[in-house]
């Protein structure tokens, strides 16, 4: 990568930490991975919000599950535990703030709660804020956002109507509810929006009408979640609200047909992103990438290049950025790769005053996508060493700078 003004240089040392895990037969160890970091970042109320957030974590596949023919029928209250098993326990959250983290964020799916006004049930709502309290009361900022409903948001225009509706409705409900939360809670307008069941429903293609389209309508839905909620009273005049772009990726929000939307509030609009960086090994199932070295630009350059870009558009010109999910899937006892791959990706973000949260969906075993962290039944940690990777590195000021 280049060095240039603005952007921050990174160094990596080889050295290695003592501490060790016997785990699968395998001593694992935490690498010391030195950030260089340029002292360029803007003083504003936002940056030093970043500062605080820190590190976090993912109430995954919980309250974003979402009915299907097997239990369409089932009480709504059911589908909490209906994908892993475990209903959520303030214990949960105090295994989180033990090890470190700052921040958490809590998906939700609201189209099986809703009647035919889309009034949402008053149960599912106490229910959620009751979680939401879990993590609240105890000093996490909190993200809260509306996750797996990709029917009623989807952002084309023949569907701008119904999803608009949607959009304004949900969150005139969910921002009335919790207008007296401080700055500790976050609203999230949408989780991942794109053309679903299309074939550009994960690539983005600017030389295709229907993508351009679908930005355009984004950024229609994204203004219209900003002025819902800073109408609706209380503390949401000044909330921090978060918006992705398409599929919530960073190449969406680093090309020129996302647009960040107009605010009365000064600055308090985030930029959300995903990034399973580097795709073959973090993300993608197919793929035999099972090896992350921080000693090779193979395994760091595509993370290096996607946050160095994010900081130069926006933190370098004082607009927040959070990475609301990462991860490493378990691909076959790489624990130590998965480390590496964490303190590497936790201290590049870091380093650009860029907080990141894991994707915790609570999977351990099977052949699916196995993101889990935190065994909810134990409210122990299954992983200890990859939350030691993260904590090792979490949070700007947690970065030595260059001397």
């Amino acid at each position: 990568m280049k060095n240039c003004k603005g952007l921050v240089a990174c160094v990596l040392a080889v050295m290695m930490l003592t501490a060790s895990f016997a785990a699968l037969g395998e001593e694992i160890e935490i690498p010391d991975v030195t950030f260089i970091k340029q002292q360029v970042l803007p003083d504003n109320e936002a940056m030093a919000f970043l500062k605080k957030m820190g590190v976090g974590w993912n109430l995954g596949n919980t309250f974003d599950a979402i009915k299907g023919a097997w239990n369409m029928n089932a009480d709504e209250m059911t589908v909490e535990t209906s994908w892993v098993g475990v209903k959520t326990t303030p214990e949960m959250f105090d295994a989180l703030k033990n090890a470190g983290f700052s921040s958490v964020r809590i998906p939700v799916s609201w189209h099986d709660h809703v009647d035919s006004e889309m009034n949402i049930s008053q149960r599912w709502m106490d229910r959620v804020q009751e979680v939401v309290d879990y993590a609240y009361s105890r000093g996490f900022y909190v993200i809260l956002n509306i996750h797996h409903d990709e029917d009623q948001f989807l952002p084309s225009s023949d569907h701008y109507d119904a999803s608009a509706a949607y959009i304004q409705t949900l969150w005139g409900q969910i921002a009335e509810r919790f207008a007296e939360y401080d700055e500790h809670l976050i609203f999230e307008s949408m989780n991942e929006p794109r053309l679903i069941n299309t074939s550009y429903e994960w690539t983005f293609d600017a030389n295709v009408p229907a993508c351009l389209d679908a930005a355009d309508c984004l950024n229609r839905l994204n203004q219209l979640f900003v002025d819902t909620v800073r109408t609706s009273g209380g503390n949401n005049e000044t909330r921090y609200l978060m918006v992705p772009g398409y599929t919530a990726s960073p190449a969406s929000v680093l090309n020129d047909y996302f647009k960040l939307p107009e605010d009365d509030a000064d600055n308090r609009i985030i930029v959300s992103v995903h990034a399973y960086t580097p795709y073959d090994f973090a993300l993608n199932l197919n793929a035999s990438l099972n090896t992350f070295e921080v000693r090779q630009t193979a395994s760091t350059q595509p993370i290096a290049q996607f946050m160095a870009s994010l900081y130069k558009k926006y933190i370098l010109n004082g607009i927040p950025v959070v990475i609301g999910e990462f991860g490493a899937l378990n691909k076959g006892d790489n624990l130590q790769a998965r480390v590496n791959f964490t303190a590497y990706y936790t201290a590049a973000a870091s380093a650009r005053n860029m907080p990141c949260l894991w994707w915790d969906n609570h999977g351990f075993t099977g052949n699916g996508e196995l993101f889990g962290l935190l065994d909810r039944k134990t409210a122990a940690f299954r992983y200890p060493k990859i939350v030691e990777a993260m904590m090792a590195y979490a949070g700007y000021d947690n970065i030595t700078p260059a001397e």
